[in-house]
């Protein structure tokens, strides 16, 4: 399994987790952000003098030139998972997860997108969640 970051639409949150999991609990699937968004960019280096050694009397001179770089806004450093830890229950699976951002906007997205009766259980308190009112809480998993 792996983590990954996903974001739910029109939130400010993220979720860092296996995408399978968390699409247990939620009636629109999330995906991992990183699947289109990964690309390649080019960056200008200015002109600069560089030295060959330390106390070097005639360092060279370097030309402006491109450089090329990878940009993937889901990266992450190592095998650290930014963010705080957040519990989905629903009295048959219980599932650990990451996320960035406030408790309160993790509820609200929650609450508009449960799939079942459950719990969240944040790093201050639990809270009892209500399948959403949607025709689409009713989809069998």
């Amino acid at each position: 399994m792996t983590v990954v970051k996903m974001i739910p639409d029109g939130t400010d949150i993220a979720i860092y987790g296996e995408p399978d999991n968390i699409n247990y609990f939620v009636t629109t699937d999330l995906a991992a952000a990183t699947e289109d968004s990964v690309e390649n960019r080019q960056a200008e280096v200015k002109a600069h003098t560089r030295r060959r050694f330390v106390g070097d009397s005639s360092p060279s001179n370097v030309d402006k030139h491109d450089r090329d770089y990878l940009f993937d806004p889901g990266r992450r450093n190592g095998s650290a998972v930014p963010g705080q830890i957040f519990i989905l229950d629903d009295g048959t699976e219980r599932r650990q997860f990451h996320f960035t951002g406030t408790v309160m906007d993790l509820h609200a997205y929650l609450v508009g997108e449960a799939a079942m009766d459950l719990s969240l259980i944040s790093p201050s308190a639990r809270y009892e969640i209500a399948a959403a009112a949607d025709d689409q809480a009713a989809k069998v998993r």
